[in-house]
């Protein structure tokens, strides 16, 4: 306690030594909650009466706003107006036009210094950001751009870990007689034209409003680390005003403009395309097909430019906001399971201009999804073998080593080059030294070869390194698997009354939403399809559908959804065709 006193005595010398003692009390309860963001950021929480009042990210101690509450001087406060609360708990931060300029002016700030923020009328403070820019910089400016990096907010997780007291209302203090004559005229003074965005904010503080704690049962628990959620939510699309929308988006990064458009598309797809009939859905359908309809015009989602660098990780951002959850069906594919549609985020989101929520939610599914639809990219890739580790160890390669085939043919001629191998009187064959015996020879051959061929040698040497593949879906990251990628298997089953039905086996391995590939069928042909768990395969399902439906299924897989015949097994099924007589 004596060293986190002197720490916040450094840290904020306003406060005098009694306020200190009240802050940091001797002998009341004092709790210490020790959390990691999903960066993997260490940040401690320290709280008094059940509330947070100091959080401490890098060594950097910043006060909550129940603190403030309590000592509402010990930051420079800026004012701004009661409607653009709600935006910043939402994830925004400051713009210069949402600040109030008093008559008597700005308070004397230096970019990175940790300030407040309050509402207009109020001088309790609502949130805690640092200044982008100096007081010169900010009217030089001409109050256009970001202001503050918004840090922790009233209405926000943190906030919600105390006991979601309201601020007190505190009356401004008022300096200059001219000050009050203005004080209601004040909102006329902020009618000012969006301007571009100014120097971005400080890498070294940590939003708090990513932090959520997951578990709150108990003391023990708050003493543990605790999984906390990272929800970087973009600038608001929707604005006190068209002029604060406009300033807003003109000055985000375009990475901060990414992470918009992701959560609008992202609620606009909960709200209007998918249905609990759809679950489970796989992740890459969800956004190749409804996440990507319901993109504006002129604008394209591409994960790699927003924060999240992976949309399996924006994923769990949203599932840590418990909106949905995602369960890995099979290795490596990712599915949502469960939606939560009476989320506040989700009854709150406002259909965009330009979209009808009625004609989306009874868009065709199937067709908006057959589309948007994109063939996985495949690669095969070779894993380095114990046996074969004398040959690659000389490239710096080691077992468990990832090679694509090139790379493979790389090394082996330069193999072969520095040990002088090739055949002086061929340069057709290769000449085998003790270590390709021994790595690419059966103990039958070792004594009878003594020359391979290079086609022969590279051949051998594939064969006997570790199958794997490479899968990359359309806005993820590529996953690699073990082994060879199982085909889609396609058979035709005899049932009772000499019956046949059509049989779907490993769609999800290639992005194909199995619901989906079996309500485009039975439109099809007209003909009842279900779907069913499939024999011998764990968390997978395969399609069945009525009749042998093998040339239709052919011409959508192949046609509709571009896959590779390579990678289709069980075409050569279709029912032939009668001759005519």
């Amino acid at each position: 306690r004596r060293k986190l006193r002197s720490e916040v005595a450094a840290a904020f010398p306003t406060l005098s030594t009694e306020q200190l003692a009240e802050l940091v009390p001797n002998k009341e309860e004092l709790n210490v909650v020790k959390i990691h963001s999903h960066k993997g950021e260490a940040i401690t929480v320290y709280m008094n009466h059940r509330n947070p009042i100091l959080f401490e990210v890098e060594k950097v101690l910043y006060p909550t706003v129940y603190t403030l509450w309590i000592y509402p001087d010990l930051l420079p406060a800026f004012a701004t107006w009661p409607a653009v609360l709600q935006k910043l708990a939402g994830g925004a931060d400051l713009m210069l036009p949402g600040v109030v300029v008093p008559p008597s002016g700005l308070p004397q700030v230096q970019r990175g210094t940790l300030c407040a923020v309050t509402l207009l009328g109020n001088r309790a403070p609502v949130a805690v950001g640092v200044a982008t820019m100096s007081t010169e910089e900010m009217l030089a400016a001409g109050m256009k751009g970001k202001g503050f990096a918004v840090l922790h907010t009233h209405l926000d997780h943190l906030w919600e870990y105390g006991d979601k007291s309201s601020p007190p209302t505190l009356a401004p203090l008022v300096t200059d007689p001219a000050a009050k004559e203005s004080a209601g005229d004040e909102e006329e003074l902020q009618g000012k034209e969006p301007g571009s965005s100014c120097s971005p904010e400080p890498q070294q503080h940590v939003d708090i409003r990513d932090l959520s704690l997951r578990d709150r049962d108990t003391c023990a628990e708050l003493l543990g680390k605790e999984e906390l959620r990272e929800d970087r939510a973009a600038e608001p699309a929707e604005d006190a005003s068209t002029g604060e929308q406009q300033e807003a988006e003109d000055s985000r990064t375009p990475q901060e403009q990414m992470d918009a458009l992701f959560h609008q598309c992202f609620f606009h797809a909960l709200k209007c395309k998918v249905k609990k009939s759809d679950l489970p859905l796989l992740t890459s359908t969800f956004l190749g097909s409804h996440m990507v309809s319901c993109c504006p015009a002129g604008k394209q989602l591409d994960i790699k430019k927003s924060s999240y660098k992976k949309f399996s990780k924006f994923l769990q951002c949203m599932q840590h906001q418990r909106i949905l959850q995602v369960k890995e069906l099979s290795k490596g594919v990712e599915s949502i399971v469960d939606v939560d549609w009476r989320h506040p985020d989700i009854k709150a989101f406002a259909v965009p201009d330009g979209f009808s929520s009625a004609s989306a939610a009874q868009d065709s599914k199937s067709e908006d999804r057959e589309q948007v639809y994109h063939a996985p990219e495949i690669i095969p890739l070779y894993g380095v073998s114990t046996k074969m580790i004398p040959l690659f160890q000389e490239s710096g390669h080691r077992k468990g080593s990832v090679l694509s085939s090139g790379e493979v043919r790389n090394i082996i001629i330069n193999y072969v080059k520095n040990n002088e191998l090739v055949d002086e009187t061929n340069k057709n064959f290769v000449k085998v030294n003790a270590i390709l015996c021994d790595c690419l020879l059966d103990k039958s051959e070792q004594d009878e070869i003594s020359h391979l061929k290079w086609d022969e040698l590279l051949s051998r040497c594939l064969e006997r390194l570790q199958p794997l593949h490479q899968v990359t879906f359309a806005g993820q990251e590529p996953v690699v698997r073990k082994g060879n990628i199982e085909p889609i298997d396609i058979s035709v089953a005899q049932r009772s009354s000499n019956k046949k039905v059509t049989i779907i086996k490993n769609l999800e391995l290639y992005g194909l939403d199995p619901q989906c590939v079996a309500n485009t069928l039975q439109q099809k042909v007209q003909a009842s399809a279900t779907i069913s768990p499939a024999p011998g395969a764990k968390d997978r399902v395969q399609v069945q559908i009525q009749g042998n439906q093998i040339h239709h299924l052919a011409k959508m897989l192949l046609e509709e959804y571009q896959l590779p015949r390579k990678y289709i097994q069980g075409l050569e099924k279709a029912p032939k065709v009668g001759r005519k007589k």
